[in-house]
């Protein structure tokens, strides 16, 4: 559809584009709103630069997508349960990053979430760029054969690898984050492979190497290599876009078709972000 009311400037062949003209601490009007939501059907990620907005303003644009998503293991941001602090300060030399691996959000979860919003308030001089991949592309460039293998195989996710019991993504060095890891992180769901995306219809990839620990039916070793080749597939370069990030910056993404990652390569600056999460459903 045209847009008339927001410009939409793509960032990358693959996905992602920013929109202009628009003023997110304010009330947006429903063709706003609409235009908005296509943008970011269309692009999959979508970003705003220079929105000077509160958390509760945040809170209100997140809503417009859909009704708060669960996150669970990380401490709320005091005051605003509905949102998380993403803090990493100067001084911290720990090679741990909050997201920091290839991966979609909380695939552990019966429903996964739809999209979250990332709202940057400090940023590094340079460094802490988010990456992310488009996971239609991921699926359409597989061969027919390894499309038909795939389609009805189901995947088993688990948050024990982040926060489980014997977790070994190591967060305690982030000072300014509470994460709290245990036996509820060990916890064992199943989703299909391919699922079908409820509002577009199309096919994606959906597996990730932090939540995926096998195919259902097979053991970690006899999986590992099928999986193991689609992580590295689905983040093929040309399926990717980064994000430089700005003070005042805005990211939302669809959950349900991307990967991201977040880079680690700013040691001595601080980064503080506030992320909001958009509940979804269960993977088909």
């Amino acid at each position: 559809m045209p847009y008339q009311k927001i410009d939409v400037r793509p960032i990358a062949g693959s996905l992602g584009a920013e929109v202009h003209g628009v003023d997110l601490s304010q009330q947006l009007d429903n063709q706003t709103t609409e235009e908005i939501h296509q943008a970011f059907l269309d692009n999959l990620v979508i970003f705003f630069r220079d929105q000077d907005i509160s958390p509760e303003q945040q809170v209100a644009f997140t809503r417009k997508f859909g009704p708060y998503g669960p996150v669970p293991f990380v401490k709320p941001l005091d005051g605003h349960p509905e949102i998380i602090a993403v803090v990493k300060e100067a001084d911290e030399t720990t090679s741990a990053n909050f997201g920091g691996t290839w991966h979609s959000d909380f695939s552990f979860q019966e429903e996964p979430p739809l999209g979250s919003v990332l709202y940057a308030l400090e940023t590094p001089d340079y460094g802490g760029d988010t990456m992310f991949a488009n996971m239609y592309q991921a699926y359409d460039a597989l061969s027919d054969g390894m499309k038909e293998m795939l389609d009805g195989l189901i995947a088993v996710h688990s948050a024990r690898n982040a926060y489980g019991t014997r977790a070994k993504y190591n967060f305690k060095g982030l000072r300014s984050m509470e994460i709290e890891t245990g036996a509820e992180g060990d916890k064992e769901m199943e989703h299909p492979v391919v699922r079908t995306h409820p509002e577009t219809g199309r096919k994606c990839l959906f597996v990730n190497p932090v939540y995926t620990i096998r195919l259902k039916d097979m053991t970690e070793r006899e999986s590992a290599p099928l999986l193991t080749y689609l992580h590295q597939h689905a983040v093929r370069p040309e399926f990717t876009c980064r994000f430089r990030w700005q003070d005042k910056s805005m990211a939302l993404w669809d959950n349900r078709c991307t990967q991201h990652l977040a880079l680690n390569d700013y040691p001595g600056f601080r980064r503080e972000m506030h992320r909001t999460t958009i509940a979804g459903d269960r993977p088909h």
